[in-house]
This record gives structure tokens, sequence and C-alpha cells, in this order.
């Protein structure tokens, strides 16, 4: 495998922002299909791909949502075109005789409330990752968030239990006017071990 071109890397990583204003333009549902077929290859353990995504576009929607979020996330969930509840399937294991079918991966897990919770959250999570570099490799920009009443939003979005949300993800063009200067990140030394 080669190395992305340097351009590639900055508009995914070194030079993209976390968003909060967001410009007055929506996302079509093409994008959003787009957007999903392109995260949904990213690597997950046994290809499990637990994560489920509700693309919150409408008023009526986004004001269910917004009943759910801190106060500090309201506005910026109201203005962006679109939010995305990242969430997991709560019997994701289901589907692995599907997703991983030259092993019995389902039996991994039968019996085993804690281990599926566990590998739930963890690799929705990490599809929940590959969603913001996919979407801003699309042109897209992202506002992920972490600040709202999760049993509300489970009630209010996913009443039957089947899935539980991960975290939040506003998506849409952003105003790079309105950007905060970019906060530090801790050195390789502060962070990294090699052993």
């Amino acid at each position: 495998m080669t190395m992305l071109d340097p351009a590639a890397i900055a508009k995914i990583f070194t030079e993209a922002r976390t968003h909060s204003a967001w410009l007055d333009r929506q996302i079509d549902d093409a994008v959003l299909r787009q957007l999903y077929d392109t995260m949904k290859f990213g690597p997950t353990a046994a290809n499990s791909t637990p994560a489920r995504i509700v693309f919150v576009k409408s008023a009526a929607q986004k004001a269910r949502l917004v009943e759910c979020v801190s106060p500090g996330n309201v506005d910026k969930t109201l203005a962006a075109p679109v939010t995305a509840i990242v969430a997991f399937d709560n019997a994701f294991h289901e589907q692995l005789p599907k997703l991983f079918p030259h092993a019995d991966a389902r039996s991994w897990y039968v019996g085993q409330p804690e281990k599926i919770a566990r590998d739930a959250l963890v690799n929705s999570s990490l599809q929940g990752a590959y969603l913001i570099i996919a979407a801003r490799a699309l042109g897209l920009d992202c506002g992920p968030m972490g600040g709202f009443d999760a049993a509300k939003i489970n009630a209010a979005f996913f009443p039957d239990g089947k899935w539980s949300v991960n975290f939040l993800c506003n998506l849409g063009y952003g105003d790079a006017d309105k950007l905060y200067p970019r906060n530090p990140r801790l050195s390789f030394e502060e962070a990294c071990r090699i052993v």
C-alpha cells in the first residue's frame, strides 16, 4: 500500500477541524449513502460492524434530538444540516454468520452480555471514527459530541432497546470564520511508548 498524498492526509487529519458553526447548505441523501458506503469498510473485530447510524435531518426529529443534548450543544445541533446518532446494535453478534462466515463467531458471544456490550461499544467507536474520516474525505466537516443524555436518546430514538447510542456527530459544511484556535495535542513522548 502506498502512502496518501500529503494534501489528503491534511484534509483528513492535520488541517481538519471540529466545527460548531455551520453554513446554510444541505447534505443530499445520496452523500449520506456514499458516506456509509465508504466508512463501512473500516476494520472491526471479526467484521462485527455493530454500528448503526441514524442521520437526523428533519426539523421535527432535530427538535426531538435537542431535548436530549446538553445546553451547550443545542444551537450547533439545530444549525447542522445533519446530526448522526452513532449507535450500536445490542445483538450485533446475530449478524456474525453473515459477516464472518468462515468461523462460528456468534458462539463467542452467546450468553455473555458483558462481552457483547464491551465489543459493541469498542467496535462502534471505531466505526464512528471511520465515519468522521470518510466524511472529511468526502468534503464534509464534522462536530462530534459527547454532551447528551443517553437514556433520553435511547428512549426517543430506540425505544425497542435493540440499539443504544454511542455518540453524536454533527455533519455539514463548517463555517471556517467561526473556528476557535486549534487546541494543543500531546507530543509523541507524552502519549506513546515503543517497547
